[in-house]
């Protein structure tokens, strides 16, 4: 316990999923926390639940695409406790639909929310991290920003755009010196509510997909993960034990990315 103890995060997207399993994870590991969402009613939910725990957190409605409301976010941040010391820039969407046949306008919509929603964390996150004297920003990629998956295209491009933005940005703070560490998670086939999200096709209907049904077919460890499996690599990555790390990327997938492997048994 107290692994961020005095510590201020804000953690986008942080309604449900890994977003809500790193607000709860670091809230419980001593840290203050801002949960941002475009759901308000899940948001609270989120939030009461942590100070009903003894725990402190805000919860604040924001588009991350929305420049204009990122300042707001920032000053109601350090009004409330004073700091900022970690960005966890988890907000995103997955579009599931052959690239042939995504409209521009997903295409637009995708890129806004995962790559613009994370550069705006950036911007105006570093300039309060540094009147704190430096931090961390935790980015979630994920597997599909470390290989190409069919149906994923435009998923793909976001979310290797996230990973190698990460790393470009952490040596941006290493030439200033400024104490800002920056890193990259990438999740594989988390049990999380997204599957039920995914819009596949031209028609934009949901997707009838079980993660775990995928994860007995491509996952050398035969599961699906957690979301709390998340939120414990960004734990680390937000806590001193990884003070000397910097421009890295943590892969939580089971083993997908390690190669192919034939089931025994």
């Amino acid at each position: 316990m107290g692994q961020v103890s005095g510590k201020v995060a804000i953690i986008t997207g942080g309604a449900s999923g890994i977003g809500a399993a790193c607000a709860r994870t670091l809230a419980r590991e001593g840290a203050r926390v801002v949960v941002t969402d475009i759901d308000q009613h899940l948001g609270n939910g989120v939030v009461s639940a942590i100070t009903s725990a003894g725990g402190e957190a805000i919860f604040l409605a924001q588009d991350v695409t929305d420049e204009a409301r990122w300042p707001a976010i920032i000053g109601a941040t350090e009004h409330r406790f004073g700091r900022l010391d970690a960005m966890v820039a988890n907000a995103g969407i997955g579009i599931m639909v052959p690239i042939f046949q995504m409209s521009m306008e997903d295409w637009r919509r995708q890129i806004a929310v995962n790559l613009d929603g994370v550069f705006l964390s950036v911007k105006y996150a570093v300039p309060a991290m540094r009147r704190a004297g430096g931090g961390s920003i935790v980015m979630m990629s994920s597997v599909a920003g470390l290989r190409g998956s069919a149906g994923l295209a435009g998923y793909c491009a976001t979310k290797g755009g996230v990973r190698l933005f990460a790393k470009a940005v952490a040596l941006d703070c290493a030439a200033v010196g400024d104490n800002i560490r920056v890193n990259s998670v990438h999740p594989g086939i988390i049990d999380t509510p997204i599957w039920g999200k995914l819009p596949v096709g031209a028609g934009g209907r949901n997707a009838p997909i079980d993660p775990h049904e995928r994860a007995q077919a491509g996952v050398p460890l035969g599961r699906a993960g957690e979301a709390q499996d998340i939120a414990n690599a960004v734990l680390f990555l937000i806590s001193d034990a990884s003070h000397y790390m910097t421009g890295s990327e943590i892969v939580v997938d089971g083993g997908i990315t390690a190669g192919a492997m034939a089931r025994r048994g």
